[in-house]
């Protein structure tokens, strides 16, 4: 990537603001209070701080092989996800100093969402093909799904009634349903090639799910757990959908564009492409900026 950032103008769909940040910045994340945006600098083991009112760039602290970051619902602690080292490390929100660790038995641990009662985080190992249980509360991992030899499991989201687990899979180019409390598959989704990410809409009645390998947004309904329309919003092969979210109205859904070095604003009305606005080489965690809700649970933008 170009190790930069690139702020856009939702109105306009223009770029109004650039700044280099460190090494390899993967995500950018809203912090559990609301009141700061961390872009994580994973190779360059750092956050950078963005102040979200004014979009300045602020300080950057060192922090360990930050791939992606997370915060418990009740806002005690900060996850970073150290893919690199099998590790969740659990910060204390407002020093950013590390207070414990979890080491995990699986490899490419990267996103995660966390259950209806914030109690448990569930947690997709990309390069092992499974899942994992991890207890917030006691800090220790409580069990692991396997899902299929060669999944590659992306990323996480809660069903709005807590209920079901959705998780990408970029591999098996769909997305696996799962049982939260006993921990079990309950089935599987094909959505289209390369399933990455996951974002509910401002209803919460579907599910978008960005087929990364075809430049196509999947559509699931809640209620049925059936996918229930697909947009093709580019030909295939001239657009890598990935990570983003949902703007404030729910009219436009955000996602950046991994291989193509752009930036996607989808109509959420009829998938038409409204905008693809140029950027730096290589983005991958959009965020939109700021949100309805009360706290974050980190990521680029999980609200509740």
């Amino acid at each position: 990537g170009s190790n930069t950032v690139d702020i856009i103008d939702p109105a306009t769909y223009k770029v109004v603001g650039h700044f280099d940040v460190g090494r390899q910045p993967q995500h950018v994340v809203p912090s559990w209070d609301l009141k700061t945006l961390w872009v994580l600098n994973d190779m360059g083991d750092s956050l950078t701080k963005i102040d979200p009112a004014t979009g300045e760039k602020g300080e950057t602290i060192p922090v360990q092989d930050p791939y992606n970051m997370y915060y418990t619902p009740d806002g005690k602690h900060a996850v970073v996800v150290a893919e690199a080292q099998k590790r969740l490390d659990f910060y204390n929100p407002q020093t950013m100093k590390r207070e414990s660790y979890i080491r995990v038995p699986c490899r490419g641990v990267d996103h995660m969402d966390f259950t209806a009662s914030g109690r448990f985080a569930i947690a997709s190992c990309e390069f092992s093909g499974e899942m994992l249980k991890v207890d917030v509360l006691e800090q220790k991992v409580s069990g692991t799904l396997p899902l299929r030899r060669d999944a590659k499991p992306q990323d996480v989201k809660t069903s709005p009634d807590g209920k079901v687990l959705y998780v990408a899979d970029m591999i098996s180019d769909g997305v696996w349903m799962i049982e939260p409390n006993e921990f079990k598959v309950l089935g599987f989704l094909p959505t289209g090639k390369g399933a990455h990410g996951l974002y509910a809409s401002r209803d919460s009645k579907v599910l978008y799910c960005a087929n990364r390998g075809e430049g196509s947004i999947s559509i699931i309904d809640f209620a049925t757990r059936k996918v229930i329309r697909k947009w093709q919003f580019a030909p295939v092969g001239s657009a890598s959908p990935d990570m983003g979210g949902v703007s404030a109205d729910g009219k436009v859904l955000w996602l950046s564009g991994r291989y193509n070095k752009d930036v996607y604003a989808i109509d959420t009305g009829d998938g038409h492409l409204i905008a693809r606005i140029p950027v730096g080489k290589g983005p991958h965690g959009l965020c939109v900026y700021p949100q309805p809700g009360r706290y974050s649970l980190g990521h680029t933008g999980v609200f509740r």
